[in-house]
């Protein structure tokens, strides 16, 4: 079969495909999968291009869409036919024991799914949602569940909130569409007129220009009538926190899903603490809230958007296009 992997020190220029023998026919509680598409997020992207970051030989991509070809003793979730999309966390089934690093991420820590099939735990994916492609459920896997955590199961999202979203990366549209299709009011934020022309077009109520409107903490307050926003899609860190507590309500939920501007920073504490907010770190997500948030797409009937896709071999061509800093939506990958 065909697989991508890095060579080591690692660094888009040593993405190579190559061919590998197909892998073993699953045993008890197994499943094998014919993946058919991949997407790429922030994290993917930083591992492939930064030099060391994985070992010699190791199979990039998080997420992993396909078809199970084959069942192993035991399996009664999945039949062969059936449409699956991976996890980003396999080993975090359910409850609060979360990981604390990416030890046990496909991609990373382990080998991941940028190649044709694999054969792995039947735990280790979810049901797609009905009639989506392989490349709309591979968004699922990292972005789409990071949207769904930060806004539903950690920000308690219901219809009549206010909600805050950064840039035009996969997670910050999806969480617009979720926002939207459950009844929120959406401000969207990009540096680009073009890009927020688009935001509108998905259904923001309102938008900003953060290199024309720096101060746009302040522009949200009075957006919303100086009561402030409920919860803010995070993504940037410590150059956009500042305005993140500015914009936000007394009480309000903000859920950080990136550091895109750096890893360590000053935050703004005694108006964190004086309007008694809540900020809160989010890596993604368990198998059980994906569960739960494939059977909400069922419902919602909202479908990604998908900037461009590439093929199998294009990965490091992908990552450039994602590096450029163009795209609007989610990049994919088809296997």
């Amino acid at each position: 079969m065909k697989q991508v992997t890095i060579k080591a020190p690692g660094g888009l220029g040593n993405l190579a495909a190559v061919e590998a023998a197909e892998p073993a026919a699953p045993g008890a509680g197994e499943i094998t999968v014919r993946i058919h598409a991949s997407s790429l997020n922030y994290h993917d992207y930083r591992v492939c291009a930064v030099e060391g970051a994985l070992p010699d030989g190791r199979i990039p991509m998080a997420d992993g869409a396909g078809v199970v070809e084959a069942v192993g003793d035991g399996v009664g979730e999945f039949s062969p036919g059936d449409s699956v999309v991976s996890c980003f966390f396999p080993d975090w089934q359910t409850g609060d024991d979360r990981p604390c690093d990416f030890s046990t991420t496909p991609g990373d820590g382990r080998d991941g799914y940028a190649r044709e099939r694999v054969t792995r735990p039947a735990t280790w994916f979810t049901h797609a949602p009905e009639g989506w492609s392989h490349e709309e459920a591979a968004t699922i896997t990292t972005a789409g569940l990071t949207a769904w955590r930060a806004l539903v199961v950690n920000g308690g999202l219901k219809a009549g909130d206010t909600v805050a979203v950064l840039g035009t990366g996969g997670v910050s549209i999806y969480a617009l569409q979720l926002a939207k299709a459950m009844g929120a009011t959406v401000i969207a934020t990009s540096s680009s007129d073009a890009k927020l022309g688009r935001l509108r077009e998905l259904g923001a109520d309102h938008v900003i220009n953060y290199r024309s409107t720096p101060g746009w903490g302040e522009e949200m307050q009075r957006l919303t009538g100086g009561r402030g926003v409920d919860i803010i899609v995070e993504v940037g860190g410590p150059e956009t926190l500042a305005q993140s507590i500015a914009a936000g309500r007394p009480g309000a939920h903000i859920a950080l899903i990136g550091v895109l501007t750096g890893r360590s920073g000053e935050i703004p504490t005694a108006l964190l603490m004086a309007r008694q907010q809540r900020l809160e770190g989010v890596i993604v997500g368990s198998r059980q809230h994906q569960l739960d948030f494939v059977r909400a797409l069922d419902a919602l009937k909202l479908r990604p958007v998908i900037d461009r896709t590439f093929q199998l071999g294009e990965l490091a061509e992908a990552f450039r296009h994602q590096e450029s800093g163009a795209h609007f939506g989610k990049i994919c990958v088809t296997v």
